[in-house]
């Protein structure tokens, strides 16, 4: 799409590359945040959402809304796999990179997060250095293809949101799992991008959850020093912003992952009527996936007692 004020987002985008290459986020990278697009059919959608349009195709065939569809149903390591497969059929694009290193990302997490010893998880696992391998790989690659788009069509929406998205995949995995404070001239370029998706559509539901998130935890989880440095945050207005994200009318996928946004944001909020009602919702929609299967069993024994 066009831009009115070109020079401006170009200078958006290229920002943060003069800052400082360390950053102190400490904490930020424990966002939990379901970031991914997907479905296996054509399910129909909840709330406002439209339902994913039927498509015959062979059934030997798989695609990348397959691979969509095991993320979100939290089988990771299974849409990773898939999300590689496909690319040796040439399905390599930024909404492809955007999956498998969300889909990597999570593997990551699980394997390297909430270890009594965190020192010597990352020394101890023997199938993370080919995940962080395979995942800084299609960082560099998705980075690379909207960089080089953002240069011939500076106001390219998609570009711009991949290119926020896959730097903020980066940072993640920096701050969280691999606990490295590191990444700051792609939190800027993240923050940069989505802002500018946002200047030109502020209807754009997958770049209003994923600034929401970054407002979210600047404001909740760093001092004040830090949230100043990083542009500041604002708690109220990411929940604001995600609760309307998932009433805007959207494609299935856009709204599932604000769904899973406010789902987890209610969470943190320790809001359980809330995060229940928004559970309840997605797991029609996603049947399989455990972790909110194990969360609305909890829910219901504590109702009970």
């Amino acid at each position: 799409m066009s831009d009115s004020n070109t020079a401006e987002r170009q200078s958006t985008i290229a920002g943060g590359r003069d800052r400082p290459r360390r950053i102190g986020l400490r904490g930020i990278g424990c966002l939990v945040v379901a970031v991914c697009i997907g479905a296996i059919s054509s399910p129909q959608a909840t709330g406002l959402a439209q339902s994913v349009p039927a498509q015959a195709r062979p059934l030997d065939r798989p695609t990348l809304a397959d691979a969509q569809r095991l993320f979100y149903n939290a089988r990771y390591e299974a849409a990773a796999a898939l999300a590689l497969a496909l690319r040796a059929s040439d399905v390599h694009d930024l909404a492809s990179d955007e999956l498998r290193s969300s889909a990597v990302l999570f593997q990551l997490k699980a394997l390297l997060e909430g270890r009594a010893d965190k020192e010597g998880a990352l020394k101890n696992c023997a199938t993370c250095p080919d995940l962080i391998a395979e995942f800084l790989a299609d960082i560099r690659h998705g980075q690379n293809l909207a960089r080089t788009t953002l240069r011939s069509t500076p106001g390219d929406e998609a570009a711009l949101f991949f290119l926020g998205k896959l730097d903020l995949n980066y940072v993640w995995l920096q701050l969280g799992p691999l606990r490295r404070k590191t990444g700051w001239d792609e939190y800027w370029e993240a923050r940069r991008s989505l802002d500018a998706v946002l200047a030109h559509n502020p209807r754009h539901v997958r770049a209003r959850v994923a600034r929401a998130w970054i407002d979210y935890i600047v404001d909740t989880t760093m001092p004040w020093g830090t949230r100043w440095l990083l542009g500041g945050g604002n708690r109220k207005h990411a929940l604001t912003d995600v609760r309307e994200a998932a009433q805007v009318e959207s494609d299935f996928f856009s709204h599932a992952e604000a769904e899973f946004a406010l789902w987890n944001m209610e969470l943190r909020e320790r809001d359980m009527p809330h995060a229940t009602a928004v559970a309840r919702r997605l797991s029609r929609d996603f049947p399989d996936n455990r972790e909110l299967a194990t969360f609305l069993e909890a829910r219901e024994a504590s109702l009970r007692r």
